[in-house]
């Protein structure tokens, strides 16, 4: 997908290794909950650790708001594990092992070679609310995913 997924496209689904090793399924994740996607390059790198722990501090606003937090890099589920147990990450670490799901979504890669960092907002009907790439702004990643979740829950609401 050159182009990428936008806003208003129908986000691709996937199954991939959690950090528990649980086979999880992007589409058995929606339905009462909107989903925050992040793809992110590499475990224990300081912008990611950063990014991670940012969700982390934000994840009961996240999920008083009915929306659910998936982390998505191509470490290992054993890697993904250690890098949670040392932040105490109490979100899902999905393991993207050769980076099929990262292509699908046409997450694009720094210099040709760095996994790019996006979120994603996916509605409960698995179409894409919002889009964010920026290697370095981290905290508008979290920000402004936060907006749009609460957006979403006060139309449903309403």
């Amino acid at each position: 997908m050159a182009r990428g997924v936008q806003i208003g496209d129908k986000a691709p689904d996937f199954t991939l290794p959690s950090q528990s090793g649980e086979q999880v399924r992007l589409y058995d994740r929606l339905g009462e909950r909107v989903v925050v996607l992040y793809f992110y390059p590499k475990d224990n790198t300081p912008g990611c650790t950063a990014e991670a722990c940012a969700f982390r501090d934000s994840h009961e606003v996240f999920t008083d708001a009915g929306a659910e937090v998936i982390g998505v890099s191509s470490d290992s589920s054993g890697r993904h594990a250690a890098f949670a147990g040392r932040h105490n990450l109490p979100f899902t670490l999905l393991s993207d092992r050769g980076g099929r799901v990262r292509k699908s979504y046409g997450v694009p890669a720094v210099l040709g070679v760095l996994p790019g960092r996006v979120t994603y907002v996916i509605d409960r009907g698995g179409t894409v609310r919002h889009v964010f790439n920026s290697m370095t702004n981290i905290d508008q990643h979290v920000g402004d995913a936060l907006d749009v979740v609460k957006r979403l829950q006060t139309d449903r609401t309403a």
